[in-house]
């Protein structure tokens, strides 16, 4: 059965203009006149049977006709004229092949002059929205909340099409956005084998618990020195992990009137070390292929000996010994080097103990990281918390497992591959604009920049979630297909917003400012209507409510708050 049974005498009016995607209607029913909303959909009578468009209410307008002045000096108002300017954004067919009421995200008709419009509302409204969700839901159903239009109306996004295509998930400080997101996360944990990595720089998403939620941690000071591992759920990122480039970034000051020179001594240097490990553990297959990029380990302190060597080295002259083509010129460099060393901050990189320079370590780690339920036997979506991470190195170590991540991808042959989703918290840190960049920031914009181009071929998504889009990397937005906005305050963000909008929606984006807590605008492939959202309650908040101050500050002072503060703060570790 057809869901729409409009009546003639029903239509809010008749189409008096057409163009491309835009309809005027000339509005009769007045009583309806007064119930319009903008933003509220419409349908109008397609020139093709069995079918209807739906339509965005953009415009209302009232304009009072008036007609000669009289000979008293008096205008007499003899007409009024009602306009609803609506968006054409959709098909509604009574029947698809074997499918009955579908509703398709093109327009294949146009409606014609005169054709009646109706405003979509009551038990219309509840049967298309009804529709909507069971489209959307078939087998592959995302759920976020109840749709503003019709709160007992399920919104259903296809989740297919909301990793596929990349998304964005943004909003302002208390907006709603991690509800947002733990929702997702909740929802992605119900699956069998679910597998993706949520970059928590905070450790706001630490309440998320359950089954198919495991909690990573970088190591800090604290976990260094107790020895904590992997198996205890605490992370170490070891220097040799990194690219070339990343090493060079960390470790060559580029103002350097000697940096090229180091940069060669490194490369060439390093290759060896890695060689060596090779050889002294017989990996002869690895040793035939291996480059300076490739994931062996090597030994640092084989590194530094050869660095120190080469420093100071002497070679024989015309009148005895003469120094070295390098000698004094790596000096900056490895003071640079033992500084990070001896960084306590940075034990994660270079105090993993043994373990991490075993040649099994890497596969122990990808399995933890990586792996879904079915292979690393605990959880498909893993928590890592970079809380501990000094600021000037995060974007490297961010990038770092984003680069493992697609690295595993792109060398899985396709047959055995297992899709993988990054949920990238605070993106702005570690995705900004080209032109906000420093050069360690430019390795890791160029890793997300690769995952966002290529990722969707070798199974790697990307939901970039920031509070703040107008900083975010423009590449990292114009590769999203899908858009959750929360209430956008900023009028450069809101400008990011509307500009990656169809033209034809430009308008539904001006009530960005004007969302509730916990309302979203949510548009793109994996949503078959744009549409304002109302998004459901999380099971497991996230800690990042905000503080009630007023209350608060009439409430008594817990004993001992500072000095446990400032203790923590010299441990680096809160206890």
């Amino acid at each position: 059965m057809p869901i729409f049974n409009f009546r003639d005498e029903d239509a809010l009016g008749k189409v008096a203009s057409v163009d491309t995607t835009n309809v005027i209607v000339d509005v009769e029913n007045i009583d309806q006149l007064k119930r319009l909303q903008v933003n509220h959909l419409a349908v109008l009578q397609s020139s093709r049977p069995g079918q209807h468009l739906i339509g965005l209410i953009t415009q209302v307008t009232r304009k009072r006709g008036v007609e000669d002045i009289g000979n008293d000096g008096i205008s007499e108002q003899t007409s009024e004229l009602s306009l609803c300017k609506i968006t054409l954004i959709g098909t509604m067919l009574d029947r698809d092949g074997d499918r009955e009421n579908v509703f398709r995200r093109t327009l294949e008709s146009v409606p014609e002059i005169d054709a009646n419009c109706f405003s979509l509302d009551g038990k219309n409204l509840t049967g298309f929205m009804r529709t909507l969700s069971s489209v959307s839901a078939d087998g592959n159903a995302l759920t976020l909340g109840k749709y503003t239009l019709d709160e007992h109306a399920v919104a259903y996004l296809n989740g297919n099409k909301f990793f596929q295509r990349h998304a964005f998930i943004g909003g302002s400080t208390g907006s709603g956005k991690s509800w947002t997101t733990a929702k997702i996360i909740e929802q992605m944990a119900g699956l069998s084998t679910a597998n993706a990595i949520v970059f928590d720089l905070h450790g706001e998403y630490s309440p998320l618990v359950g089954q198919g939620i495991q909690h990573f941690k970088v190591a800090g000071p604290a976990d260094v020195e107790a020895k904590r591992t992997i198996d205890d759920g605490v992370l170490y990122l070891p220097y040799w992990l990194l690219s070339y480039e990343a090493l060079v970034a960390m470790f060559v000051d580029r103002s350097d009137q000697n940096a090229p020179n180091q940069a060669m001594i490194m490369a060439r240097e390093i290759n060896q070390a890695k060689q060596k490990y090779l050889e002294d553990g017989g990996q002869k297959d690895v040793l035939k292929h291996f480059t300076v990029d490739s994931p062996v380990p090597f030994n640092l302190d084989f590194l530094m000996g050869r660095l120190n060597d080469i420093n100071v080295e002497m070679v024989p002259g015309a009148r005895g010994e003469k120094q070295g083509d390098f000698n004094g010129k790596l000096s900056r460099m490895i003071s640079r080097l033992e500084n990070k060393i001896f960084d306590r901050r940075l034990g994660f990189m270079f105090n993993g103990g043994g373990d991490v320079l075993d040649f099994s370590w890497l596969e122990k780690f990808t399995t933890a990281v990586l792996g879904s339920s079915g292979e690393n036997g605990k959880a498909g979506i893993k928590i890592i918390n970079f809380s501990e991470v000094p600021s000037d190195v995060l974007p490297l170590i961010v990038s770092l497992v984003a680069r493992v991540t697609f690295s595993v991808q792109q060398w899985t042959p396709s047959e055995l591959r297992h899709p993988i989703a990054l949920l990238c918290d605070e993106a702005h840190l570690y995705m900004p604009q080209r032109s906000m960049a420093e050069s360690a920031d430019d390795i890791s914009l160029d890793i997300f920049e690769r995952i966002a181009k290529e990722g969707r071929k070798y199974g790697v998504s990307l939901v970039v979630i920031s509070q703040r889009p107008s900083e975010v990397n423009k590449t990292m937005l114009s590769q999203c297909s899908n858009f959750v906005s929360m209430r956008l305050t900023n009028a450069e963000d809101q400008g990011v917003i509307k500009r990656l909008l169809p033209d034809s929606l430009g308008g539904f984006s001006d009530i960005l400012p004007t969302l509730d807590t916990g309302e979203a605008l949510v548009v793109g492939d994996a949503s078959l209507l744009p549409s304002r959202i109302r998004i459901d309650e999380p099971k497991n908040k996230p800690n990042s409510g905000t503080v009630n101050f007023w209350d608060e500050w009439q409430k008594p002072v817990k004993d001992k708050r500072l000095s446990i503060a400032v203790d923590n703060w010299r441990k680096q570790n809160i206890q």
